[in-house]
């Protein structure tokens, strides 16, 4: 009994607040409007910074811009808001060399009271700049901020001693809830502390549940979790720790029953603090959840406290958590870890495909390397090809994204299983359904096994006179799930435009547009057959029936910082049609005469999408200009999508860097 009365008396270390904290309440500790904007104001009576737009009688942006942050191992963000009406809110990083701002948090949704909203840096080694941005629209609305809060430490760990209890939130139960304790703090002489509990005595049934939610996770975290307890009566209720997904999918920490954890019945005068270490592996975003399960009306009760974190696992035995991209792979310089069986024979190709008006390229660049099966490499009806991956280890999520792309005709299809190690039957998880020809599908799977096992892509020939041919490029494995576009965050910096133009905004002096379409062109015989970013998707283009010969569509980006080291443009572009005109890439900075030419292409140049890298640099406020020019006749359709913008030099950039025209090749493999 002496050794948990010795392990009580630990002391916890206190975070640090950070430079970027604020409390608001006589000054803004250093946060300034951009006055390109809408104001923020500091309210002199209930301490917090708002922008209303009542107040302004106008709609639009607003941006509040924070002092540098030096740079840490890792910290917390957190901030106390509200927002009203129809607005939303962002959390920007700022760093030197970074033309555009990285959206880290954002929201859409009105509340009734203050929220938290946290956010973990991991490794920000080099100073940066916290940006606010609030966007104001129809019907009144405001945001404010009551706090911002920067410490060293990670956004799960908690004492409890702050009123907003570090984010923590108890899921509502009518009857069932955890309350904040306060006692008098052994660690802390000079105040008073708090804890967290729950007990029995409203229960009005034998099955009622309390849960206490931690902050959801921003950065990927393996290490060890601890915190500790007391407990009352154990044997009349069930302690236990989760992980909760943004599936909402629970997995099992920790549960007090189990024999090998830490197990002591107490009396309430004993006050013994129970000690809990685990090990806690989140690659990708997970709450924790504290739940007491009650099975009885005298149930006891339960205290928590002093929840921390350290990035070194409990058990130096335990497994490192699996790096998932050793299963990437686009095929542009070999097979990666992927292998076929020796009994099958090498019956997935690695081919490769010039641009040309006849047949689709590859889906990385273009004009790179794919995988190839069922054309002209077996004449037996009914083979099969198999692609083994590597080795997943099993009690893991993944989601896994690659493209495929049917050729020629329609005998053949595609398939994905698992093959499991201990040896039982591999199970079927994806077969390929659609009958669409020459483009590239994405196709996305949750992949979750409880034992090893290897990803197997399968092409089967039905029939030697319909046998056709498959693609497989671009294969992409994280942990976690594959969440849907409509959950990613909207980033200027990377836009495939299927939320909106990502800030991107028209000449409106052009004779022409740039239009966001879906499948094919309306004209026959130009445009895509689908986006590059899905296949099914949006992307945009020129239609160049509403234009004439020479007319031009500009789109601007917004506006671009500078910085003093290179900067990396990387967009797809489909150029594909007998009087396709040009498309150019310009710098614009609005202090000189002419736009700067960065880039250009004139005529058809293919059925494929192509990759343009351009590596540029410019200290100076400035904008990337996307001009296209309608050619000689309605086949003139010019289409981008998936336009992003990268740090540092591209690495693929020498052949696109000086601006030049070219012409379509030839075939290297004939793969009709």
């Amino acid at each position: 009994m002496f050794l948990f009365y010795l392990l009580s008396l630990i002391v916890t270390v206190k975070s640090e607040l950070l430079l970027g904290s604020c409390s608001f309440d006589k000054s803004t500790c250093g946060y300034t409007t951009d006055p390109a904007f809408l104001s923020w104001t500091l309210d002199p009576t209930g301490h917090f910074i708002t922008v209303d737009k009542q107040a302004q009688e106008a709609q639009g942006k607003a941006v509040l811009l924070g002092p540098d942050v030096d740079g840490q191992d890792w910290s917390c963000f957190r901030m106390v808001y509200q927002v009203t009406g129809n607005a939303s809110l962002q959390v920007q990083k700022r760093t030197d060399g970074d033309s555009f701002d990285h959206v880290l948090w954002m929201t859409q949704r009105p509340s009734d009271s203050w929220l938290i909203a946290s956010i973990d840096f991991q490794n920000s080694t080099e100073p940066f700049q916290i940006i606010i941005e609030s966007k104001l629209r129809e019907g009144d609305s405001s945001v404010s901020i009551f706090e911002i809060k920067i410490s060293d430490n990670y956004c799960i760990e908690c004492d409890f001693g702050e009123p907003h209890l570090c984010g923590y939130t108890n899921q509502r139960n009518r009857n069932m809830n955890w309350c904040v304790g306060r006692a008098e703090d052994t660690k802390n002489e000079d105040r008073t502390g708090q804890y967290m509990y729950v007990d029995s005595t409203d229960t009005k049934s034998l099955q009622e549940v309390a849960k206490l939610v931690s902050p959801i996770t921003t950065a990927p975290m393996s290490g060890c979790l601890s915190f500790q307890y007391q407990q009352h009566h154990s044997g009349d209720h069930l302690f236990s720790v989760f992980t909760r997904d943004q599936a909402g999918q629970y997995q099992e920490l920790w549960r007090a029953d189990l024999p090998e954890n830490n197990h002591v019945d107490w009396n309430p005068e004993d006050r013994v603090w129970i000690p809990v270490q685990v090990d806690l592996k989140a690659p990708y975003p997970v709450e924790l959840v504290f739940e007491v399960a009650f099975n009885s009306p005298h149930g006891g009760y339960v205290v928590l406290d002093d929840i921390t974190f350290s990035p070194e696992f409990c058990n130096a035995g335990t497994e490192p958590t699996f790096d998932p991209s050793a299963a990437n792979c686009d095929f542009e310089s070999g097979y990666c870890q992927y292998t076929q069986a020796l009994r099958d024979g090498p019956l997935w190709k690695r081919v490769s495909v010039r641009p040309n008006i006849y047949s689709v390229g590859d889906h990385t660049t273009g004009s790179g390397s794919f995988l190839l099966a069922n054309s002209r490499f077996n004449s037996q009806s009914g083979y099969v090809s198999r692609l083994f991956g590597p080795l997943m280890p099993g009690n893991q999520k993944y989601c896994v994204k690659f493209f495929y792309s049917m050729r020629g005709l329609s005998g053949t299809d595609l398939a994905v299983y698992l093959y499991y190690t201990d040896g039982s039957k591999q199970q079927k998880i994806w077969t390929q359904n659609e009958k669409i020809r020459h483009i590239w599908i994405e196709v996305e799977l949750t992949i979750e096994s409880q034992k090893n096992a290897q990803m197997v892509f399968i092409s089967t020939c039905k029939n030697v006179w319909s046998c056709g041919s498959v693609g497989l490029d671009d294969i992409k494995v994280s942990l976690g799930d594959c969440l849907p576009l409509a959950l990613s965050l909207s980033n200027p910096c990377q836009c495939n435009f299927e939320a909106d133009f990502c800030g991107y905004s028209q000449y409106k002096k052009d004779t022409g547009d740039w239009m966001l379409a879906r499948g094919p062109t309306p004209t026959s015989y130009t445009g895509p057959r689908g986006d590059h970013t899905t296949g099914f998707g949006h992307y945009l283009y020129i239609e160049a029936s509403f234009m004439l010969p020479g007319n031009k569509a500009r789109l601007l980006s917004s506006s671009l910082r500078g910085s003093r080291e290179a900067q990396c443009l990387q967009f797809y572009y489909h150029m594909y049609g007998s009087g396709t005109g040009q498309l150019s890439v310009y710098l614009q900075t609005g202090q000189e005469d002419e736009d700067t030419l960065l880039w250009t292409r004139y005529e058809e140049q293919g059925v494929s999408w192509l990759r343009a890298s351009i590596t540029y640099q410019n200290d100076q406020l400035h904008q990337i200009v996307f001009e296209a020019m309608r050619g000689a006749s309605v086949r003139s359709d010019i289409a981008i999508d998936d336009v992003v913008f990268k740090r540092g030099p591209c690495r693929d950039s020498a052949a696109d860097h000086i601006p030049a025209g070219s012409s379509p090749g030839n075939n290297i493999n004939d793969i009709q």
